[in-house]
């Protein structure tokens, strides 16, 4: 097996014995372009459905769930854009980061959500489980970088919230004294507007290539393995001479 998601990785890494080599990609500095640029537009997406319904992000605060590398270009696009972002991740290293580029943090989730006008989702770890959606405030908006079943426990809301159409994309969930909005279903909310990131995607479908190259050429054990340095640096200069335009 080939992975390229945190999450995949994630639960790989949480199995006590795997039954076959799995090569991970998930974690490969030649993937943080990528993760860099899906950050980007996933605020660039919320932005977008949010000023659809007349509203903006400015005056809105923001909170980011999960301070991993798309949780933070996440938070630095927010931060760039003049809006006041809270982190909350369970890792307090994580947090300790977060303060550090100028960010808000929370010990808590409930702590995070508290006034929060924008939530964004970027565990890959269900972010907001059915009890955490209480605690959003009136009018939030909450969106995610990945797929609503890893990040949005929505199906547990079915008999206590109604929900309605709020515009393209946006769900209204609602019940007496509480509504909050949910962008694109709660999935990837990138998505909506192609998710593009460019000639970066080619460096981690290289990498992808080559550990599949290795796979096939060589027996390797059971259990999480990655490409070496020098695989990597090869991959990087190979894709520089093609798509670096300062480079003759």
């Amino acid at each position: 097996m080939v992975e390229d998601t945190e999450n995949g990785h994630q639960r790989y890494a949480a199995l006590d014995k795997l039954p076959c080599p799995v090569f991970s990609v998930a974690r490969s500095p030649l993937k943080d372009p990528e993760d860099y640029l899906v950050g980007q537009s996933v605020t660039f997406s919320a932005e977008a459905l949010i000023r659809s319904r007349g509203d903006i992000l400015q005056g809105r605060p923001a909170t980011v769930i999960g301070y991993g590398k798309l949780g933070r270009s996440v938070a630095a696009m927010l931060h760039a854009k003049h809006v006041a972002v809270t982190v909350y991740d369970s890792d307090p290293v994580q947090r300790t980061q977060a303060l550090s580029q100028g960010h808000r943090t929370a010990p808590t989730l409930a702590r995070a959500l508290a006034g929060a006008g924008l939530i964004v989702c970027a565990t890959g770890n269900l972010a907001l489980k059915e009890d955490d959606f209480a605690a959003v405030a009136n009018g939030a908006y909450i969106a995610s970088v990945t797929s609503s079943d890893d990040e949005l426990e929505l199906d547990a809301l079915g008999g206590l919230y109604g929900r309605t159409p709020a515009g393209e994309h946006i769900t209204r969930y609602a019940r007496t004294g509480h509504y909050f909005y949910v962008l694109a279903d709660g999935n990837a909310v990138n998505f909506l507007h192609g998710a593009c990131v460019g000639a970066f995607i080619f460096l981690v479908q290289a990498e992808i290539l080559a550990a599949l190259a290795t796979l096939a050429s060589a027996g390797h054990e059971p259990g999480l393995h990655e490409l070496d340095a020098t695989t990597r640096s090869f991959i990087a200069a190979t894709w520089l001479r093609y798509f670096d335009g300062a480079t003759s």
